[in-house]
């Protein structure tokens, strides 16, 4: 009878209780009242599909890297200490639909932060997307050839949160320009941002190279952001530097 129910269970599905039934069994813990044995298996069905809901917007989210809010070096050096670190890890200011902007030099660690911001809100149930800005705007100005562009816009707005990384490499044209117009005034006021970049605030009107759109753009991201200044040493230097010096 328990082989039977083990295959239903699977046939239905309900993979992380077959896990627990089966374990069970296998153990010889009958110990369990009826409460207490369905208690355990509805919770570990319930773990089981949390897991796999959170494994699925990781993948979605398509990460270059894993990173974790608990390998976040705060000193005051980096200018981030303990606290900001723990208001980002909370996540509440996706719930604020607030921005981040993250700016500091090569290598201080901006897209290692942000990611790992993006690996804490999938966790917590958020959909989000991680895109590199200029290989972003490839990706859209091949969805205008093939006439997927509103749906892949469509997509991006209702992401919970979505990280573009790089911004600043390159000024914008006049395409690339609407394009992250369109993003921005979609999210506005309805889903956070967070935007990486090399380069200051102050310089982004440059990097967009319009003034009115610029304008737009930043009153929009600026307006209501969390904003960290990275300072420092290239983080990825001083590992190398370790590794070489262990070695």
């Amino acid at each position: 009878m328990n082989q039977a129910t083990l295959e239903k269970m699977k046939h239905l599905k309900l993979y992380g209780m077959h896990r627990a039934f089966s374990t069970t069994m296998e153990t010889g813990s009958i110990s369990y009242t009826n409460d207490e044995l369905i208690a355990y298996l509805i919770e570990s069905e319930y773990d089981d599909r949390e897991s796999r809901k959170v494994e699925r917007l990781i993948t979605s989210a398509r990460f270059r890297y894993r990173a974790f809010m608990e390998e976040i070096t705060a000193s005051s050096s980096r200018n981030i200490d303990k606290n900001t670190i723990g208001r980002l890890s909370s996540c509440d200011f996706i719930s604020q639909k607030q921005n981040i902007l993250i700016t500091g030099s090569t290598g201080v660690g901006k897209s290692f932060i942000a990611t790992a911001i993006g690996y804490k809100a999938c966790t917590m149930g958020y959909k989000v997307m991680y895109f590199s800005i200029n290989k972003l705007f490839s990706k859209l100005k091949m969805a205008k050839a093939d006439g997927s562009y509103l749906k892949e816009i469509d997509r991006i707005e209702k992401q919970d949160l979505i990280i573009l990384d790089d911004f600043g490499l390159q000024s914008l044209d006049n395409l690339k320009r609407q394009d992250f117009m369109e993003i921005i005034e979609d999210r506005h006021g309805k889903r956070s941002t967070i935007i990486a970049s090399q380069l200051p605030v102050s310089v982004w009107h440059e990097v967009i190279a319009e003034q009115t759109i610029a304008d737009a753009i930043l009153d929009r991201m600026v307006h209501n952001s969390l904003r960290i200044d990275l300072k420092g040493e290239s983080m990825r230097r001083k590992k190398a530097d370790q590794k070489i010096s262990s070695e």
